[in-house]
C-alpha cells in the first residue's frame, strides 16, 4: 500500500483559502495550529488523514479550484498585498482567496493568471518547462533587422543572457515577441541593452490562453476546454527542475 503524500503544514492551512502560507506561518509560530492533539512547528508535515486545528478549530473544506485569466490595466500592480492602492486583488474583487500566477510591471497591461491552486503556479513560471508567453511591445524608434536579430538570439541582461526567442516586426516600431522565461523587466531591459525605450508593452497570450475578447480591467474563468488544456500541458512540466525563475518570474 502506497504512502499518503505529505505537504507542509503552512501550505496544508493556505490551501483551503483561510489564509496565505506566511499567515499560516503566523499562526504556527504562536502556538495556534496543533496537528492530532499535539501543537505543530513550523515545517511540519501533514498528510490528508491528519488532524489539524487552529484555535482549536478544525480547517475548512478545501475550496473548489478557481482559474482566472484577467486583462490588467496599466497602473494595477501585482500583489496580494491589500494595503498597496491599486493591488490586482482589490481590482478584481472576486469573492475567494486568488492570488496572481507571476506578475507584470505596472506600466505594463495584458494578460495574467489568479488562481487558488498552489501547485500549478512553478510548473507555468519555470523556463525549464517551456511554457510561451506572447507579448506586443512598442518601443521610441524605428525597429531594425539587427534589433529583430538580436533579441531573438540573446541580450546580455542580469549578468546573464536571454533564451532565444521568438521575435517579428508588427509595425515601423512595435514587434511581438513569445518568450519562454521570465527574467525582471526582461523586455524592457533588452530593448535598453538595444538603445530603445518600451513605449507599450501588452501581453497577449500565456501558454494556449488569449487575451483577446478581454477589455483592460476585465476577468473571466476559464471554461472546462481550457482547464483540460492546461492539466494537459502541465502534466510532465517539473515545479523545480530546469532554470529557476526568480521570485519575481513571468514579468516582462
Amino acid at each position: 500500500m502506497s504512502e499518503l503524500p505529505l505537504y507542509r503544514l503552512n501550505k496544508f492551512i493556505s490551501d483551503t483559502g483561510i489564509c496565505s502560507r506566511r499567515e499560516a506561518d503566523k499562526y504556527i509560530e504562536q502556538g495556534q495550529v496543533s496537528v492530532n492533539g499535539l501543537i505543530a512547528s513550523v515545517g511540519t508535515k501533514v498528510s490528508r488523514h491528519d488532524t489539524v486545528l487552529i484555535n482549536g478549530k478544525p480547517l475548512p473544506d478545501k475550496p473548489k479550484r478557481v482559474y482566472l485569466a484577467y486583462h490588467k490595466p496599466v497602473g494595477i500592480t501585482c500583489t496580494t498585498e491589500r494595503h498597496i492602492q491599486g493591488n490586482i486583488i482589490d481590482a478584481i474583487k472576486y469573492p475567494q482567496r486568488i492570488f496572481p500566477i507571476g506578475r507584470l510591471d505596472k506600466p505594463s497591461e495584458g494578460l495574467i493568471f489568479l488562481t487558488n491552486d498552489g501547485d500549478i503556479v512553478n510548473k507555468i513560471l519555470r523556463a525549464g518547462n517551456a511554457h510561451d508567453k506572447e507579448y506586443v511591445v512598442t518601443v521610441n524608434k524605428p525597429i531594425t533587422e539587427r534589433f529583430i536579430q538580436q533579441m531573438s538570439k540573446g541580450v546580455p541582461i542580469l549578468d546573464t543572457v536571454t533564451l532565444p526567442c521568438v521575435v517579428t516586426q508588427k509595425s515601423k516600431q512595435s514587434f511581438s515577441i513569445i518568450l519562454q522565461q521570465g527574467l525582471n523587466r526582461q523586455i524592457r531591459r533588452m530593448c535598453e541593452y538595444l538603445g530603445y525605450e518600451v513605449q507599450t508593452l501588452k501581453r497577449t497570450r500565456i501558454m494556449h490562453i488569449r487575451l483577446a475578447g478581454l477589455k483592460a480591467g476585465q476577468w473571466r474563468l476559464l471554461d472546462d476546454i481550457e482547464i483540460k488544456m492546461l492539466e494537459a500541458q502541465l502534466l510532465d512540466s517539473s515545479k523545480t527542475a530546469g532554470f529557476t525563475a526568480p521570485a519575481d518570474s513571468f514579468e516582462d
